[in-house]
């Protein structure tokens, strides 16, 4: 079954669509969803069991595939839309561009591939997230401390903090879907596949520092589904490519929307 996303709509124009990764939020693009918005009508969206959209006890590519078309929809988005996704949401969308190729007029696709992951570099971050006590967790550092017991890195401690919210009772809750993520970790990483490729134009972007799309992927795994892409890297970037190196992705997304 579908569910009704959550979403945020900026500018006007050819449609630009945003779908973040894994544990993140729509508030994770906002900073370049408002650039993009001068140009675009840019959507941003938080995917099922994440941010503020319903939670379910399924979560696989097909469903939130679904899930995204029903929005493509209920917007009226037009085949002159761009559909843009980061890691699980790069994959969303790759799924999406296989499954509804005529909803679209192009596909940007940040560092992620469409083969196969085991997932194992999650294992530390939802150990980190389980971790967190809810019956006797008083504040934001609180759960940072109980974070940083299994995650060394405050950067992605803060990424996942982003979704720590107070209930209207004065208790902390995860926005995210955290038994659900937990026990379908493998299904986030299963591999992207397809009996008919997407002919239309592709962009990927990797970070140059990160290890989601290497040769084997721009030889083979990423041109065998999308034989009309390009694989651009941003130097001295990792898997948050936007994150770290904002100027580059807007202006590679901003040029492949234009040509």
């Amino acid at each position: 079954m579908t569910l009704p996303l959550h979403f945020r709509e900026l500018g006007q124009g050819r449609p630009l669509v945003i779908l973040h990764g894994l544990f993140g939020t729509l508030d994770n693009w906002q900073t370049l969803a408002r650039r993009w918005a001068e140009h675009a009508r840019v959507v941003v969206v938080d995917l099922r069991n994440h941010g503020r959209s319903p939670h379910s006890p399924e979560h696989s590519y097909a469903l939130m595939s679904a899930d995204v078309l029903a929005l493509f929809d209920q917007l009226q988005l037009g085949p002159d839309t761009t559909l843009l996704g980061h890691s699980m949401g790069g994959k969303v969308a790759m799924r999406f561009a296989l499954d509804h190729p005529e909803r679209l007029a192009k596909l940007v696709v940040v560092d992620i591939s469409p083969r196969f992951s085991t997932m194992e570099h999650q294992h530390d971050v939802l150990a980190g997230l389980n971790s967190v006590d809810f019956t006797t967790l008083s504040s934001r550092q609180e759960a940072d401390d109980a974070l940083a017991r299994h995650i060394r890195q405050p950067d992605t401690r803060q990424f996942l903090l982003k979704n720590l919210y107070r209930r209207d009772d004065n208790t902390f809750a995860w926005r995210i879907n955290l038994p659900v993520l937990t026990s379908g970790l493998t299904t986030v990483g299963e591999a992207i596949t397809a009996e008919h490729p997407f002919l239309k134009p592709a962009l990927f972007i990797r970070g140059g520092k990160s290890d989601y799309i290497d040769a084997e992927d721009k030889l083979h795994h990423i041109p065998a589904l999308f034989p009309n892409s390009q694989v651009e890297t941003v130097v001295d970037a990792g898997h948050w490519v936007h994150a770290e190196k904002p100027e580059e992705v807007y202006a590679l997304v901003q040029a492949f929307i234009n040509s």
